[in-house]
């Protein structure tokens, strides 16, 4: 958290002429475009986009070459992340502890689609409030590919659901997304005021996912199942025997222990002064140490495609963000907006929101909360315009397949495991359109919210 402050409080970037910033922008466009061709694996595109710009930044002498360390340095918590809740799901996986609550979860459910459905929709909310974006996905991922396995259910439908969900889960708390830790500790929002103002509309912004979610894929499952059907999948699921991928109950006791311990330390983080991501090493290392069989194995199962995708795109914005464009644009729609409250909310939170779903969601919360701090100074009150900020920058994420690391994990996860594309068009349709409603609601719910006066103060920044 220290290391992403510190990040935030840089001296500021002097803006380069508006040729190199158009030159830079058009550069990042195209690898996102690059990144949308079917043919074109992700991560080459974003891979090659640094390089690109990185050989283009020395050349012009934009920056020294070790500048590209402290574009990376802000985001190492989210390596770390991934790598201890890879291997960490990994070991716990092997235990059969995932298979064994997928049983659970079916049984619970009859099996039934539609309380299938909204049962993980809910325990994703869940899990991301309490285990963070990053964790929650890789262990959802593995639970829905199961029970889709076992009931012969179509994983996309479920997968997808539970990666948007996640999106709305990450707005919570203050440990439930990156972009919230960043913009909490600049703007010194305490744990307990998530709750209050952000939580609520989490659960709003859920209740429109799902109902999108529930008519998008309304031919995609077998939503009306006859009594026939019920009394089948009762008899099949009665087949099912939850300790069947359990070789050894004391593995499985052991790594249950460490994935509960790992989560506690999630909620915790924040008041023993570490980061996720020490949290999710430790979590790691006691795996491999105490219910570990195949280490090797197990690192290897970490998602480096992701990280690499992370972290060419980490860089492409670094280059971008040091000529001043993203700030650049960020500031002419702030001015738009005249310090007006009612027009500066939905530019925010629109311009928030797009960004966050092309660029990523931490490099927009890092350009725009220098800014907001800059028009919060002139008499305009910093509270609505961090909510907006908060809830967009996360809701965002819903608009494309590269807008959050929910979606690329479950995107990622239903091209390995299910070999099953899900192209950008299709993405479009569905995560846009949620996205869209989630936004404009978030909008009008920090407006009433604001206007109300329930917006509690936060302490005054100079």
């Amino acid at each position: 958290m220290h290391l992403l402050a510190s990040a935030i409080e840089e001296t500021p970037i002097e803006p380069s002429s508006a040729g190199i910033m158009i030159l830079f922008a058009m550069i990042m466009m195209a690898t996102y475009v690059g990144v949308a061709v079917e043919r074109f694996h992700k991560t080459v595109a974003a891979l090659s986009g640094a390089v690109v710009l990185v050989a283009l930044s020395l050349w012009l002498g934009l920056y020294d070459y070790p500048k590209i360390y402290e574009f990376l340095k802000e985001d190492l918590n989210i390596f770390g992340v991934i790598i201890g809740t890879g291997i960490l799901v990994d070991v716990v996986g092997k235990s059969g502890l995932f298979h064994f609550i997928s049983m659970w979860i079916v049984r619970l459910t009859g099996g039934r689609a539609s309380t299938l459905f909204l049962t993980l929709c809910l325990v994703t909310f869940v899990f991301v409030a309490v285990l963070t974006i990053v964790p929650a996905m890789l262990i959802l991922s593995s639970l829905v590919l199961v029970i889709c396995r076992s009931l012969g259910y179509k994983p996309a439908p479920l997968l997808l659901s539970v990666a948007i969900c996640a999106n709305s889960g990450a707005i919570a708390t203050f440990a439930s997304g990156l972009p919230n830790i960043m913009i909490g500790t600049a703007a010194e929002i305490p744990y307990v005021r998530f709750l209050q103002v952000s939580l609520p509309y989490a659960v709003i912004s859920l209740v429109i996912a799902i109902a999108v979610l529930r008519f998008m894929f309304r031919n995609d499952l077998p939503w009306q199942q006859s009594a026939e059907e019920q009394q089948q999948l009762r008899v099949q699921i009665e087949s099912f025997d939850p300790w069947a991928m359990v070789e050894d109950r004391k593995v499985l006791y052991r790594s249950g222990s460490i994935l509960m311990a790992t989560v506690v330390g999630f909620v915790f983080a924040q008041q023993l002064g570490v980061g996720m991501d020490f949290i999710a090493m430790v979590g790691a290392t006691a795996a491999l140490l105490f219910a570990g069989k195949g280490v090797e194995d197990a690192i290897g199962k970490v998602n480096w495609t992701v990280i690499m995708f992370f972290m060419g795109l980490f860089v492409i914005i670094g280059c971008v963000k040091q000529t001043g464009a993203l700030a650049f644009v960020a500031q002419q729609v702030i001015a738009v907006s005249d310090n007006r409250m009612e027009l500066l909310i939905p530019l925010l939170g629109v311009f928030s929101a797009v960004a966050s779903s092309i660029v990523d969601n931490i490099p927009v919360a890092a350009t725009l909360i220098p800014i907001v701090q800059d028009i919060s100074g002139n008499g305009v009150p910093a509270e609505p315009l961090w909510w907006t900020l908060i809830i967009c920058c996360n809701l965002g994420g819903n608009g494309t397949p590269i807008g959050s690391i929910s979606c690329v994990i479950a995107i990622y996860a239903l091209k390995r495991e299910a070999n099953q594309h899900i192209g950008w068009g299709t993405f479009l349709k569905l995560g846009g359109t949620i996205m869209l409603l989630q936004v404009a609601g978030a909008i009008v719910y920090v407006m009433i919210v604001y206007n109300q006066g329930l917006i509690p103060e936060l302490v005054s920044h100079g």
